[in-house]
């Protein structure tokens, strides 16, 4: 295609045409000429936004980019309500893949109830593979705002399903044909399968029923990196058991076999938590099907400590995430 804007007659064919799924908050969404988005909310409601993009696979791309946002959205007790999509593309790209892209976006929505409410569509020289940055817009009750911030000296901490989720998916379809050398088919198969749990609204909804005082979802920098950032934005150290973070046998072999460390990888999928009584909360997310565990507890002062028997080493600040070094 040539650079520019999309060209009318695709953006109608192809982009707004999918756009399905819609929400009584939103007056005034995406529309051939419209800059803008205007969402109504009720007068003890607050507005949550996040944004995020999608640069590290171009697999699947139109869902993640969806998933990662409303991720965000629900690590902060908000039920989401729209997205904006800036989508840059790259010249060799074709009408069905931008129909294709559109497609797995609005599927995402569609399963969120969440509407598309605008955006912009542009192919450009400046990128060799598609490019999506997602604004979500969510909202919550006054007061009932959860935070990164909100963890406490003596609180448990609770990790949802398994570390390295995301990564996993992302390796077992970007390097299939590496992989297949060692792995068998229905091995890979189910490592690619892991991207069906990257949604953590469930456990969200759950956990501040529960009364949760802090969440923040695991994604780059792996679970090494969100529980850094938790203890950081919450002014606590940390006693982490290395033993008790959960992971698959697929993210095991995977990584062992490109020699990355798991915890370091993006875990979309995965959202960590900070709770008075950890037990408990972990009781009522099993009570909805969604596996979870105590891995540590905050603690005073600011050391980060990992425990993995009679070893103790400090946490470091997040790095570069593992995926990085293979794809």
């Amino acid at each position: 295609m040539e650079i520019g804007k999309v060209p009318e007659s695709v953006l109608k064919r192809s982009v707004l045409k999918q756009i399905r799924t819609r929400r009584k908050e939103v007056i005034l969404g995406a529309a051939i000429g419209e800059d803008c988005a205007a969402v109504a909310l009720e007068e003890d409601e607050i507005f949550v936004l996040s944004t995020d993009p999608i640069t590290g696979t171009s697999v699947d791309i139109g869902r993640l980019a969806i998933q990662v946002t409303l991720n965000d959205l629900a690590s902060a007790g908000a039920e989401p309500v729209g997205v904006l999509l800036s989508v840059l593309l790259p010249e060799h790209i074709t009408e069905p893949k931008i129909r294709q892209l559109v497609a797995q976006a609005e599927e995402a929505c569609s399963q969120a109830n969440v509407q598309m409410m605008g955006g912009h569509t542009e192919v450009t020289a400046v990128v060799n593979q598609p490019v999506i940055t997602v604004t979500g817009v969510g909202k919550a009750k006054r007061g009932a705002l959860v935070t990164t911030a909100g963890a406490a000296p003596g609180m448990d901490i609770v990790l949802t399903k398994w570390a390295g989720l995301e990564g996993t998916s992302i390796l077992a379809k970007e390097k299939e044909k590496e992989l297949s050398a060692r792995f068998s088919g229905a091995f890979i198969r189910q490592a690619k399968e892991l991207d069906a749990m990257l949604s953590v609204l469930p456990e969200a909804k759950i956990a501040v029923e529960s009364g949760v005082s802090a969440m923040h979802d695991v994604t780059e920098g792996g679970i090494f990196g969100a529980l850094w950032e938790m203890a950081e934005s919450s002014g606590v150290g940390l006693e982490i058991d290395l033993k008790k973070i959960p992971l698959k046998q697929e993210t095991v072999e995977i990584c062992e076999f490109f020699g990355i460390n798991p915890y370091q990888l993006i875990s979309s999928g995965a959202m960590l938590m900070a709770a008075k009584d950890g037990n408990r909360l972990v009781m009522d997310l099993k009570k909805a099907g969604i596996f979870a565990a105590v891995i540590g507890k905050a603690t005073a002062g600011n050391d980060r400590v990992l425990l993995n028997g009679e070893e103790r080493r400090f946490l470091e600040p997040p790095k570069t995430d593992e995926l990085y070094k293979v794809v």
